[in-house]
Parts: structure tokens; C-alpha cells; sequence
């Protein structure tokens, strides 16, 4: 096959994506289902500007990487704040308010970041 063959061509586009899920989906077994919600959540919510992994940088810079918050202080005191509403001095962040079994799953995944 020659290297402009369109067959190539195509699976060299897509090599970086089956690398990701011929990785990603084992890390994602691993995850306990607690976990696994509270990846959710944050991809949803939170990923447009926080890190939610273990090395990428946060798309807003002023946003701190979740991988680092345990460093700041334990994670699990910002369980009142999750219930209660989460409510910074910027107004880019928006409010959230989330239910027990949502904050649960939420420090079990920023748990699961602590290296």
C-alpha cells in the first residue's frame, strides 16, 4: 500500500482515535460506577474550563486542574458547598447545587485524581 493510498491515508486520520479508545475503555473499567457518574458530571459541567484528568491543562487557565484541588485542601470539604451551591468570585463559573448521591459521586471521582 502506498503512502497515498486513500485506504492509508484514512487509517492514519484515524489512528489517534482508535489509540484513545483501545486505551481510554480499560481506564474507564476500572472506574468504580461511583466514579464513573462523577466523570460524568464533570465532563458535563465542568470540563469547559477545568482539567478533569490526570495531565491536561485546563482549558481556562485560571481554573485549577481537578487533579490538584487535594493539594489546596481535602476534597471532601467541599461536600456543604455542593450541597448548598457552589458560588465563586468570578462570574464566568456558574452556580451548582447538587444532590447527595451527585456530591458522593463527585469526591469519589476527584478522589480517584489524587496520585
Amino acid at each position: 500500500m502506498s503512502l497515498t493510498s486513500p485506504v492509508l491515508r484514512m487509517m492514519l486520520r484515524q489512528a489517534p482515535l482508535l489509540a484513545m479508545l483501545t486505551f481510554a475503555a480499560p481506564a474507564l473499567a476500572q472506574m468504580s460506577p461511583s466514579v464513573q457518574r462523577g466523570l460524568t458530571f464533570a465532563r458535563t459541567n465542568c470540563a469547559r474550563c477545568h482539567s478533569i484528568d490526570k495531565v491536561s491543562p485546563s482549558p481556562l487557565p485560571l481554573a485549577p486542574p481537578f487533579r490538584v484541588l487535594h493539594r489546596r485542601y481535602p476534597v471532601e470539604t467541599l461536600e456543604e458547598a455542593l450541597a448548598e451551591g457552589i458560588v465563586t468570585g468570578h462570574p464566568s463559573m456558574p452556580e451548582f447545587r447538587l444532590e447527595p448521591d451527585q456530591i458522593g459521586d463527585f469526591i469519589d471521582f476527584l478522589k480517584s485524581l489524587e496520585q
